[in-house]
């Protein structure tokens, strides 16, 4: 059952469908983005893996809702176990007869190890008008964003067009096992009369032939995150043998690393690069996609392995002394998978396992993609146009996954929209999950007003 209910301050809000006067400078909302972003920066939500204690979102669900309840909005918390807590809110919109919107984000970040930062990782420092910190890209920012929206928009008696499910989930970091899929599974009328999502890794500006295109997520990869376990003959380090588990696993890492993934094209995908053609004055030709890649400049990072199944290598574990050969030795697997291709790549995974190996799976999820040709892409373009005019906007696909997937077990199709207006020379997509997180803040005022725009009017 939820852990609790906040009781609205004002159970009877006042509201028109018409913009009030904003009481409000829009430096003060600026301020107030600032401040929240800065404040779940501190609130340390490290998610080091997909087990129930693996993390602690309820201090930074409790500063949601506290938030939320400071203007007179109620929400509720939901924990899938001790201390692994998502919110969800839901505003009436003016016109209940259209599909409800779900606007989520995440609480957990990843691990920081803070001797490799040149500031400390939870201390939200502001330098260089930049706010620095886990979690300032990835995704408190858009955290802060919606938030400062939605308490704009109840201080001032103001009605989204149409209903809002305002959700902060736990547990993304690791698959959302304790977050948006326990969500979708154990409370799916949560999200009732919703047909479409925004979040994170999308909305965000990239400069191509000096002109500013932001690119917005409508589809993402599958991922499937297993083991490769080899087994052979302990034994002393000294013998000759043909049965040693690491050389096993070695040969089954090598043979996969090696595999040629075909480059293959999906809606999102093609868009995007004959998007970059029309803007380059260049031609695309799928068999040679460079030119419109080379244009991307640093967020050629998030595009090209978009094109091609990924199969990475990210944790070996083996022996225990110099002298003994081991029974056993593992790695773990993060496969990336292209629409249509899931079953099919990791059967081939299997395969090129050999017979040595094993390949099991503890967690995987198909890809999922949203039409490019719909009214919430348009809207998302007049949005930024009205704030960036004379900008583009690009759909495109997103090499990882997001809560997005969950929900799409429940028919939702959703889209990454959190609008960064970015400097050329920062290496935004770079700094996921990397070193030295940071965010501008010129950036996430201008998403806010972008996001609030958007929300009110869609």
């Amino acid at each position: 059952m939820p852990d609790s209910v906040l009781t609205p301050q004002n159970p009877e809000p006042r509201y028109s469908s018409e913009r009030a006067p904003d009481t409000r400078t829009r430096e003060s909302l600026d301020q107030e983005v600032v401040r929240i972003c800065r404040d779940l920066i501190r609130i340390d939500t490290t998610n080091l893996g997909s087990y129930p204690d693996a993390a602690n979102e309820r201090p930074a669900a409790k500063y949601v809702m506290e938030l939320l309840q400071e203007v007179g909005l109620e929400a509720t918390m939901y924990e899938s176990a001790p201390g692994r807590a998502s919110v969800v809110a839901r505003i009436e919109g003016r016109e209940p007869d259209l599909p409800a919107l779900v606007v989520h984000g995440h609480l957990d970040v990843v691990p920081a190890q803070a001797e490799d930062w040149s500031v400390n990782p939870f201390e939200a420092v502001i330098k260089d008008d930049m706010i620095w910190g886990r979690g300032a890209v990835d995704m408190k920012n858009m955290n802060a964003m919606i938030l400062t929206t939605v308490r704009d928009m109840a201080r001032r008696g103001l009605k989204p067009r149409r209903d809002l499910i305002v959700a902060f989930f736990a547990d993304e970091e690791a698959g959302g096992e304790y977050g948006a899929l326990w969500m979708v599974k154990n409370y799916p009328e949560v999200f009732a009369g919703a047909t479409e999502a925004i979040s994170e890794v999308g909305g965000y500006s990239t400069t191509i032939n000096g002109e500013r295109v932001y690119l917005v997520q409508t589809a993402e990869k599958g991922r499937a995150w297993g083991a490769l376990t080899a087994h052979g003959r302990a034994g002393h380090g000294s013998a000759v043998t043909h049965e040693n588990p690491i050389v096993h696993l070695a040969t089954a890492i090598a043979r996969i690393a090696g595999d040629d993934w075909p480059r293959e094209y999906n809606e999102a995908t093609t868009a995007l690069l004959e998007g970059i053609a029309h803007i380059t004055g260049t031609e695309f030709a799928p068999d040679n996609p460079q030119p419109q890649l080379e244009a991307l400049g640093p967020t050629v990072k998030f595009i090209a392995n978009t094109l091609q199944t990924t199969s990475n290598p990210t944790v070996l574990k083996a022996g225990y002394k110099d002298n003994v050969i081991p029974q056993e030795a593992l790695a773990r697997l993060d496969v990336r998978t292209l629409p249509g291709k899931h079953e099919s790549t990791l059967e081939r995974i299997a395969e090129l396992a050999g017979e040595h190996v094993t390949y099991s799976i503890d967690h995987h999820r198909p890809s999922v993609s949203a039409p490019i040709d719909a009214p919430i892409f348009d809207a998302m373009r007049q949005a930024l146009n009205r704030h960036d005019p004379g900008c583009h906007v690009l759909p495109y696909m997103l090499g990882a996954g997001t809560d997005n997937n969950a929900l799409a077990d429940l028919g939702i199709n959703g889209y990454g929209f959190a609008p960064l207006l970015l400097p050329a020379e920062l290496d935004f997509t770079g700094m996921f999950h990397g070193i030295d997180e940071r965010v501008p803040i010129e950036s996430i005022t201008f998403g806010r007003a972008v996001l609030s725009e958007f929300l009110l009017d869609y």
